[in-house]
């Protein structure tokens, strides 16, 4: 009589079925790599085209909406995707799949064009956990290089403004990252206040008029930056100061100002000469400058 023992099975798979079977699954796992590294790819011309941008807040919560992903898992997708542009060589291995998207995660966090053929060579060499304690070391040892950058953009900081010949105002300058990221986000915010309504307006009502001309980014740009300016000397930007300390002051002549039409003059305190679209123009948006 034959007896088995419970902790043996009657039965063993044969080795060349396992081996089929693994190669089957590393096989499979190289085609979602691919095929992420694909969809990597269309999320950054997505997001770089602003597809997103019908009433999302940024790509990431477009992907969440639309693919079911968790929004933090939709950001790194988002960031992995950019990171990837500027990284061929990892993008090549991640799309041939070499890489895993693991791996590509966690390298780009630190990689740059300079450094990602050396980075390359850490993630084929090593497992998804080695790599990540290797970009973990590699991110103690940039902090200090990222705080003696940090210190440099701080201490290149600038800001130029002139009066050119003809009157007009030239701004010329350089800001931190963090101000320029403020900055931005304030002219958007602006942009969207000046133009949207208007925009609205004229689809509800009735298209807009041949003859007015829309303004290019660039002269929408310039007002929402004079919105800033009003909006910030209005809601006390020195508060306690006396309220004309920040007025800028339009010297006009009486038959001027009862008639943009009429002869006269009108110029600003420093002298320079405000045409009469200026003024009829100034005197319907804002009741002071």
């Amino acid at each position: 009589m034959e007896i088995h023992s419970p902790d043996i099975p009657a039965t063993l798979e044969p080795a060349a079925a396992l081996d089929r079977l693994g190669d089957e699954i590393a096989e499979l796992s190289a085609h979602i790599e691919v095929a992420t590294a694909h969809l990597l790819h269309l999320i950054r011309e997505f997001d770089a085209r602003g597809g997103w941008n019908s009433g999302f807040r940024s790509c990431a919560a477009w992907l969440s909406w639309r693919v079911g992903l968790d929004l933090g898992a939709a950001r790194e997708r988002v960031r992995v995707a950019r990171a990837l542009g500027t990284l061929p060589l990892l993008a090549q291995a991640l799309g041939h799949g070499e890489l895993s998207y693991a791996k590509v995660r966690a390298l780009t966090r630190v990689a740059t064009p300079e450094t990602e053929e050396r980075l390359l060579g850490v993630g084929r060499a090593g497992t998804a956990a080695h790599v990540e304690r290797i970009v973990r070391g590699w991110r103690r040892v940039n902090r200090h290089a990222e705080a003696r950058e940090t210190g440099r953009q701080h201490a290149n900081r600038v800001l130029h403004v002139y009066e050119d010949e003809d009157g007009t105002v030239v701004l010329r300058g350089r800001l931190t990252p963090e101000v320029g990221a403020l900055l931005i986000k304030a002219l958007q915010a602006a942009r969207e206040t000046l133009y949207q309504p208007r925009r609205s307006e004229e689809t509800a009502n009735r298209p807009p008029e041949p003859s007015a001309e829309a303004p290019t980014v660039g002269q929408q740009q310039a007002d929402v930056l004079a919105l800033l300016a009003e909006t910030a000397l209005h809601h006390g930007l020195d508060p306690g100061a006396p309220g004309e300390r920040y007025q800028v002051v339009v010297h006009v002549d009486a038959p001027v100002l009862a008639d943009p039409d009429e002869p006269g003059q009108s110029v600003l305190e420093g002298g320079t000469h405000v045409s009469a679209e200026r003024r009829g123009a100034s005197r319907a948006t804002r009741a002071e400058w």
